[in-house]
C-alpha cells in the first residue's frame, strides 16, 4: 500500500471518528440541559414515549411552543389578590373540603391563564407548564387527579388535604416565579 493511500486511510479515520465524538458530545450536552430545564417530567416522558431520542424531541417542541408563549410577570396587584383569595380557599377547607379543592383548582388554572398560558386542556397545560415548572409539575398533576377521583367516588379528607398542599406548591411557584422573572426575557 503507498504512503498517500495509508495516508488518506488515516486521516478518513480520524475526520470520522473527530465527527462520531462530535455528535456524542451534542448528544449529551443537549441531554443535560433537558434533563436540567424539565427535571423529573425529563424520565417521565421518556417513559411515555418508549424512546429517549422520541422523548427528546418532544421535550424540544415544548420547549419551542413555551418560547411562543407571552409568559408574563404579574403586577404586584395581582399577586396579592390572588395570595388574598389562596388564604379564603384555605380557610374554606376547613368546612367544605371538596368545594375548596375545586375552587383551588380554579384559582390555579386562573393564575397560569394570567401568566399567559393556555388553559384550554389539560394535558396540553400539562406540556405548557412543564417547560418552566417540571419539578412540580408532579404535585400538580396528583392534585388533578384526586379532584377528577372526588367527582366519582367519595374521597378522604385526608386526600383532599393533600390535593390542597399540592395545588399550593405549583400556585407559588407561579406566584414566585412573577417575583423573579425578567420580563425582557422570553
Amino acid at each position: 500500500m503507498s504512503t498517500g493511500t495509508l495516508l488518506a486511510i488515516t486521516i478518513s479515520v480520524v475526520v470520522l471518528i473527530v465527527v462520531i465524538a462530535a455528535v456524542v458530545t451534542v448528544t449529551m450536552r443537549r441531554r443535560r440541559r433537558l434533563r436540567r430545564r424539565f427535571g423529573p417530567e425529563y424520565d417521565r416522558t421518556v417513559a411515555d414515549a418508549g424512546s429517549r431520542r422520541e422523548a427528546e424531541h418532544d421535550l424540544d417542541a415544548r420547549e419551542s411552543r413555551h418560547d411562543s408563549l407571552d409568559i408574563r410577570p404579574l403586577p404586584a396587584a395581582a399577586r396579592n389578590q390572588y395570595q388574598q383569595s389562596w388564604s379564603e380557599v384555605q380557610e374554606e377547607f376547613v368546612d367544605r373540603p371538596d368545594e375548596a379543592v375545586g375552587k383551588a383548582d380554579r384559582l390555579v388554572t386562573a393564575l397560569m391563564r394570567e401568566r399567559g398560558y393556555p388553559t384550554e386542556g389539560y394535558e396540553q397545560q400539562m406540556r405548557d407548564l412543564s417547560v418552566e415548572h417540571g419539578r412540580t409539575l408532579e404535585h400538580y398533576r396528583t392534585a388533578h387527579d384526586t379532584l377528577a377521583l372526588s367527582s366519582s367516588e367519595p374521597v378522604t379528607t385526608e386526600q383532599l388535604r393533600g390535593a390542597m398542599v399540592h395545588y399550593r406548591a405549583l400556585f407559588e411557584e407561579l406566584l414566585e416565579d412573577s417575583d423573579h422573572r425578567d420580563p425582557d426575557r422570553s
